[in-house]
């Protein structure tokens, strides 16, 4: 086989079609080869290509008579020395750091391991035993693909609604579905899936890693899977389980391709959940397949004080050097990869708060952040922070840079207390409602910095949040000991499945509000999928290492009652400007004009005084004025809306609740109540008493009542709403 020099960059294996550069990064590596397999299956590479070339730390050749579909791994030498950081061992064949598809997975093997099990002296022995038949290997792909006139939807953050799935648990069951791509990148952007995207008023998909990863050695051990896939190995390969021809290379590529291309052409947007925060190789006793053998002491953040050792702010036993600068310029290339070569609209960083740490306190000014804000590339995408990992002070929702958006955890929690019956100030309540200005608004941010949210995959579906007390994780075969013992839920009088009418009309009744103060609130509403249907974990609040039916969406028993609430519910919020703002309230009459902008109500008709904001909300009313947006559209033209009035009772008790005044010749026209969905759109007058179920929430909205009210302009009918008196509210912006 002919060997050309090559190359330094770019770093991976690239195909220029008409042969293939190797580059593979490592500082403190003394040697490397490259190794060729022919098949899956071979034991042995053949060739294997020592690598003479070295530029600036790299190592790199050109093979001008290889082509994509190539299967190939690389041996790394240099110093065995786990103290000093260094566990380089030629016996062990890597994964690319850079491979773009994957020919081959991990077949768990002792050697794997760079040490002795059962050696007294643990991981600072050595195993030499060759990993070669075991090991992962990556695959050359072409990067050709007909994009045709795929455009990306880019649509503004304040329109966006965002749908949580699992690319398998989503489509396996899913009826339209074809055979061949149950599971697959394929199904979601099959016809029957977008359909269903469609019909919920989706912008967004957010997809739980697809980037390739292993299931953990003591997972299989136990004959489970990680499911969920934070166990990151291939930071720019699709996870090839995850495609309809798992045993083509390429297939995972392309299938990922035509799944972007379909939910584009839907105006549908693409964001990926990343874990960039670990690896696959977790602690000192993991295994050797990539980064460890590749420059251990380059790719990983070492305790400075024994740096046999690694830092740990995930609890999967290691972290990522970001002090690099060539892990730094791995996670961005990844990131611009998956950006201009497979056109994702935007990233989720799981456990963002380990990435801001440039030695071991949370820095918001790290390298991280600075790289990706000058990133002419990734400054322009979406960009959503899990705001917090296990190290200390790793809580930090609302302290990320302007740019980035972050998961409320706030939110989350105040919502599900309040419909739980728990005590939240109506203070707190308040702020969460209307976009959580006091965590975002003093650092500059909008309100769709907030990531709202009542479920997600980690924890209970909306269906266990109302049904069940305890996390029920036994089937995880941790003893009940892993997830979350803090989840705000209520089972609404009985643990898990009954037969009691009363309890399961509250558990729908419960369903419907927590749902609907997620789409009246302020901010980037997301919902977890199959929530919609109905789909339950059976309490297991932990189903990542489940591929079975705990979390393969029961499409064939879907809660159809419920489906027609959620279409109902979001397409309230699709319609109202008033729910889409881009700026917060100011909480306080706007330019003389007696009605604020957002005002909120006691039962009996008068608003929040300042001894109310401290107690606990049970019962509570809010107008949110459509006339006083004071925003304007694309082309300048001012945004104007309906009002909205709705009114959330979180108690056991009904409320006779007094409705707000509302303009001349209006009157309010109710939208929905949870506690009878079926109730027509009856139209009230402003001051009217309407009877507030317990345990519901009501939506009104102004209307012109026909009788009273002659055929008016839109300047006319906005001159005419502007009119309306009212009273002050409570300053949102200054608690």
């Amino acid at each position: 086989m002919r060997v050309w020099p090559g190359r330094p960059y770019p770093l991976g294996a690239t195909w220029d079609g008409a042969g293939v550069n190797f580059a593979l990064f490592s500082e403190n590596g003394t040697a490397a080869e490259l190794c060729l397999f022919d098949h899956p299956d071979a034991p042995a590479p053949s060739p294997v290509i020592p690598l003479k070339e070295r530029t600036d730390q790299v190592f790199h050749c050109y093979l001008p008579d290889v082509l994509p579909g190539q299967l190939y791994g690389y041996r790394v030498d240099g110093p065995f020395e786990p103290a000093e950081g260094h566990r380089f061992n030629k016996s062990k064949v890597l994964f690319d750091p850079y491979g773009k598809a994957v020919g081959r997975e991990a077949k768990w093997h002792p050697s794997l391991f760079a040490y002795t099990f059962g050696h007294p002296d643990g991981d600072l022995s050595r195993n030499d035993e060759d990993s070669a038949p075991y090991a992962p290997l990556a695959a050359v792909v072409d990067e050709a693909f007909t994009w045709g006139d795929d455009r990306r939807p880019n649509t503004p953050w304040h329109e966006t609604f965002i749908y949580e799935l699992h690319v398998k648990g989503f489509t396996k069951k899913l009826p339209g579905v074809p055979d061949k791509f149950r599971g697959t990148y394929a199904g979601v952007g099959c016809e029957a899936a977008v359909r269903h995207l469609k019909d919920l008023n989706v912008t967004a998909v957010e997809l739980l890693p697809v980037h390739y990863r292993l299931d953990d050695h003591y997972l299989v051990e136990k004959g489970l899977t990680n499911y969920w896939g934070y166990n990151t190995l291939g930071f720019f390969a699709p996870d090839p389980r995850l495609s309809a021809n798992p045993s083509n290379p390429a297939a995972a590529v392309w299938e990922f391709k035509t799944m972007v291309r379909a939910l584009h052409a839907a105006g549908i947007e693409v964001i990926l959940d990343v874990v960039y925060n670990h690896t696959a190789e977790g602690n000192q006793n993991g295994p050797t397949l990539s980064f460890r053998g590749v420059d251990n002491a380059s790719y990983y953040h070492l305790s400075p004080d024994d740096k046999r050792y690694y830092m740990d702010f995930t609890g999967c036993g290691n972290t990522p050097s970001l002090r690099h600068p060539r892990m730094v310029q791995l996670i961005m290339d990844s990131l611009r990869y998956w950006v201009q070569e497979l056109h994702v609209d935007g990233f989720r960083f799981d456990l963002a708060t380990a990435l801001a740490r440039e030695l071991f306190e949370v820095d918001k000014l790290s390298t991280f952040f600075d790289v990706i804000h000058q990133d002419p590339v990734l400054s322009r995408v979406k960009l959503i922070a899990e705001p917090w990992d296990v190290g200390p002070g790793g809580y930090m929702v609302g302290n990320f840079p302007v740019g980035w958006t972050e998961w409320n955890g706030e939110y989350r929690d105040a919502v599900r207390k309040f419909w739980a019956g728990q005590d939240v100030p109506a203070d707190k309540l308040a702020h969460r409602l209307t976009g959580s200005g006091d965590l975002y608004e003093q650092t500059g941010r909008r309100p769709y910095a907030s990531i709202n949210f009542v479920t997600c995959h980690d924890g209970f579906t909306l269906r266990d949040l109302v049904s069940y007390n305890e996390k029920h994780n036994e089937a995880n075969k941790e003893e009940n000991r892993d997830g979350s013992n803090d989840n705000h839920s209520w089972n609404c009088g009985a643990e898990g499945p009954t037969d009691d009418p009363e309890v399961n009309a509250l558990r729908a009744r419960q369903r419907r509000n927590l749902f609907a103060t997620l789409m009246l609130s302020q901010g980037v509403p997301m919902m977890l999928g199959g929530d919609e249907i109905g789909h339950t974990q059976q309490g297991n609040n932990n189903t990542y290492c489940h591929d079975d039916d705990l979390t393969h969406l029961a499409w064939d028993k879907p809660d159809e009652g419920f489906l027609k609430f959620v279409r109902t519910a979001t397409s309230l919020w699709r319609q109202e400007p008033v729910l889409q703002r881009r700026t917060f309230f100011q909480g306080r009459p706007i330019r003389g004009s007696g009605v604020a902008d957002v005002s909120w109500f006691k039962p009996d008709g008068t608003e929040l005084a300042d001894g109310d904001w401290e107690e606990p909300a049970r019962c509570l009313g809010c107008r949110l004025a459509g006339d006083l947006i004071e925003e304007t559209d694309e082309r300048g033209e001012p945004i104007v809306g309906e009002t909205i009035v709705f009114v959330l009772n979180a108690q056991a008790d009904a409320v006779e609740f007094t409705l707000p005044e509302t303009n001349p010749g209006h009157k309010w026209e109710r939208l929905f109540d949870t506690a009878d969905d079926a109730l027509p759109h009856d139209r009230f007058d402003g001051k009217a008493v309407y009877p507030v179920r317990d345990w519901s929430v009501v939506v009104f909205r102004t209307r012109a009542d026909a009788e009273t009210e002659p055929d008016l302009t839109p300047l006319q009918a906005k001159a005419l709403r502007h009119s309306t008196s009212g009273g002050r509210s409570h300053p949102l912006s200054a608690p």
